[in-house]
């Protein structure tokens, strides 16, 4: 049985990027970049590389955690399953490195193979963005501010909105994975004393092999703030995603329902209450971002490791890694699904437009008194106080601006159509998405 919901019920294609099967294999592959490098220079026979590949095919997993399980050191237990194929080659498998030479440069190679699924699942998400964008850019419906409903506003301009953040959080996705792409090998405490007059000749051709660049200076490891970061941009993509599901939670509201996430004929809502529909999905993916966003905090905290290292990183490591990166992952196909099917309830959305009796164009009649000369102070107060009687008397305050004889009934009827007053929303869709 699996004790975290991301080994099974929130499991991705993200799983197999982080899980320890293919962490080992890549710590393989460094091990044949270091023999890569090691046989051009001569400090070992150039065919010894030839028979760790060889030997890399030949190891299995289960070997790796049996000697692991005698000897505690995960990284040697792996270094000692590969000699055992190699034959004499054996002899130069990890020949002058440290393990988190082999580790972080793995790593590395690790999170430049998520980030790249993550920007894979982004783009497809950007793509339904953008066509909600578009097919609701004139879709008027109450806009709101403080709970409280302000002026209209237009569902494709909302849309556009989670698009732009989306965007942005894919450059700064970019940017990260350009600063973790990155490896060593640089030995023990980082002086690279183990390689003798060819350490930067060998850490230069690994990383080369590897396609990454050699970090320009590193004690035993990898600098944790390259992990910090690109864990924070984690935790923006989900507080983006959040963003957008506690949207639709809210809208979804018995009292509002004018969007809601899409609910299967055999569906169940409550196991007590048979006609619930909750917004599950949706709250799924805000309770997820708050772990994201907590293991940002564990990250920084790797940042000041004691002198040239210590191992208070490694053991958390193991659990916001996989949980961060494919958290995210699958809020973003779970996101994907929902707006991909997002319904919308049109009778819901006029009802709400309609539900103040016009006071939500009470901004627009102020600005058109003032265009009938009345100062714009005098004008706020009056219709302050007209918004106030319509509100207590139920009334509309059309109605009673009518009376006041200030506009003709062609001017009201403009004055108070919704569908007139989304100022450059529509303008604002395209700017956004082209």
């Amino acid at each position: 049985m699996a004790i975290s919901p991301f080994e099974e019920r929130y499991k991705t294609e993200m799983n197999g990027i982080l899980d320890d099967r293919h962490k080992m294999e890549r710590w393989m592959d460094v091990e044949i970049a270091l023999a890569k490098a090691h046989a051009k220079l001569g400090t070992i026979p150039k065919d010894a590389v030839k028979q760790i590949q060889e030997g890399k095919k030949k190891v299995r997993f289960e070997r790796i955690i049996e000697i692991e399980s005698q000897i505690h050191h995960d990284l040697m237990a792996m270094v000692k399953a590969l000699s055992e194929q190699c034959g004499d080659a054996g002899r130069y498998v990890h020949l002058g490195a440290t393990s988190y030479d082999i580790e972080d440069t793995a790593t590395a190679l690790i999170f430049m193979e998520a980030v790249d699924l993550l920007d894979k699942h982004l783009d497809e998400l950007a793509k339904v963005l953008k066509a909600l964008a578009l097919t609701h850019k004139n879709a008027v419906c109450m806009g709101r501010s403080h709970g409280q409903h302000a002026v209209p506003t237009t569902y494709g301009l909302k849309f556009a909105l989670y698009y732009q953040d989306l965007l942005r959080n894919r450059e700064r996705l970019a940017e990260a994975r350009k600063r973790i792409a990155v490896g060593k090998m640089s030995g023990a405490v980082g002086t690279m004393a183990t390689f003798g007059e060819h350490a930067f000749e060998i850490q230069s051709l690994v990383m080369k092999e590897l396609g990454i660049q050699p970090a320009k200076v590193t004690n035993q490891v990898v600098q944790r703030d390259r992990h910090a970061e690109v864990l924070f941009v984690l935790a923006l993509i989900a507080a983006g995603l959040e963003k957008i599901a506690k949207e639709i939670r809210n809208l979804q509201r018995t009292e509002i329902m004018e969007i809601s996430e899409p609910f299967s004929a055999k569906q169940v809502g409550s196991s007590t209450m048979p006609q619930k529909r909750n917004p599950h999905k949706s709250e799924r993916i805000c309770s997820i971002a708050r772990l994201i966003r907590a293991n940002v905090i564990t990250a920084l905290e790797n940042i000041a490791l004691e002198h040239e290292r210590d191992l208070t990183n490694s053991a958390n490591e193991r659990a916001i890694f996989g949980e961060s990166f494919i958290g995210v992952d699958y809020m973003l196909l779970q996101i994907n699904g929902i707006l991909s099917d997002l319904r919308f309830y049109p009778e819901n959305i006029k009802r709400n437009l309609d539900l103040t009796h016009g006071l939500i164009m009470s901004e627009r009649l102020m600005i058109a008194l003032t265009e009938k000369g009345v100062g714009r102070q005098e004008a706020h107060e009056k219709v302050r106080t007209l918004a106030q009687k319509a509100f207590n008397e139920k009334k509309e305050l059309k109605d009673l601006i009518k009376s006041e004889n200030l506009f003709s009934d062609a001017e009201l009827g403009k004055l108070f159509d919704y569908g007139t007053y989304t100022g450059q929303a529509a303008k604002d869709v395209y700017h956004s998405l082209f």
